[in-house]
């Protein structure tokens, strides 16, 4: 027989009869006819090829044989019901693994702070983090690899929404001991030709750092590969940078020898927030998520002006 033959139904009305010994009572149960019963279970019997049942005119016994077909069907039901069981806890909002990325200069100094909300918030989630450039993240969610982005905006995809959740500021990194900002303001019409610091190409901060920075004409600008070794290279005095302001909470002094300072007036920036892909149809559950994070948000960072959902924005 092929399975098209067999149904989880026929497997139930076998159970039923089994356990109560009467074909009138196992049709009550199953909320059929008796002759509808018996006809299913002749039919599944001549599939089988063989009987489950001996039938008496006032008894209903098992075979030795449907005592093994029995065990077998009780077992198939039981998985059923573990599978329709599993696929309402994977429908429950934001359950199950949830692969997110976010830039390499924003997710290790963010993820400490949205951990603890969304796992109260959403318990049955699977976070499963990685980091990446700009490019690459927006590659892997195009063709699915991830499905949550944490990166500033604009992204200029078609196939990418992105919803706002706040904005970054960036502040002045630079070495204690020769401070640009003397005063403890920075300002950016001040800051000295020579000495910026930059992130090798491919980095967003890189050209937001730039487009801040460009009007000091052509100077000394050095590279490093990532936002740690930046804050090494001023540490030893090797120049100045933007740096945005979560990576300057907690521990980022290098034993005193980095200080910050926030720019005069209005401070340049970034909006920093959630990509995925349009076709997902998991949108509403991650605006449920992206709710979670407005109600908590990083310390020294703000409101952006626009929290509507924009689908596709300018150059990233």
């Amino acid at each position: 027989m092929t399975l098209s033959g067999l149904s989880l139904r026929d497997l139930e009305y076998l159970v039923a009869v089994a356990e109560l010994r009467h074909f009138g009572q196992a049709a009550e149960r199953c909320g059929v006819s008796q002759p509808a019963l018996s006809m299913q279970i002749r039919k599944l019997e001549e599939n089988l090829g063989l009987a489950v049942f001996e039938r008496g005119p006032k008894t209903v016994l098992v075979t030795a044989k449907g005592e093994v077909i029995l065990a077998q069907a009780r077992r198939v039901l039981l998985e059923a019901r573990r599978l329709m069981a599993l696929a309402q806890e994977l429908d429950a909002p934001l359950s199950g693994p949830l692969t997110v990325g976010a830039i390499e200069t924003l997710g290790p100094y963010l993820f400490p702070h949205m951990l603890r909300p969304l796992r109260q918030a959403f318990p049955r989630l699977e976070l499963v983090l990685h980091e990446g450039r700009t490019y690459q993240l927006v590659e892997a969610l195009r063709h699915g690899a991830l499905d949550l982005v944490f990166l500033s905006l604009p992204v200029a995809d078609p196939q990418i929404a992105t919803a706002p959740l706040f904005f970054e500021p960036f502040v002045l990194a630079q070495p204690a001991d020769r401070p640009v900002a003397a005063d403890g303001a920075a300002r950016v019409a001040e800051l000295p030709r020579d000495g910026l610091l930059l992130l090798e190409d491919g980095h967003c901060l890189r050209d937001q750092a730039l487009d801040v920075c460009g009007t000091l004409g052509p100077g000394g600008k050095r590279h490093s590969t990532s936002l740690e070794t930046l804050r090494q290279m001023i540490a030893a005095g090797a120049g100045y940078s933007l740096f945005p302001r979560l990576a300057t909470l907690g521990e980022a002094s290098v034993g005193g020898l980095v200080s910050y300072a926030g720019f005069d007036g209005t401070p340049p920036g970034r909006v920093v927030g959630l990509a995925w892909r349009q076709s997902d149809p998991r949108a509403d559950q991650f605006e449920a998520l992206r709710q979670v994070l407005l109600d908590h948000p990083p310390p020294g960072t703000g409101v952006t002006a626009d929290a509507a959902t924009t689908k596709n924005g300018g150059a990233a």
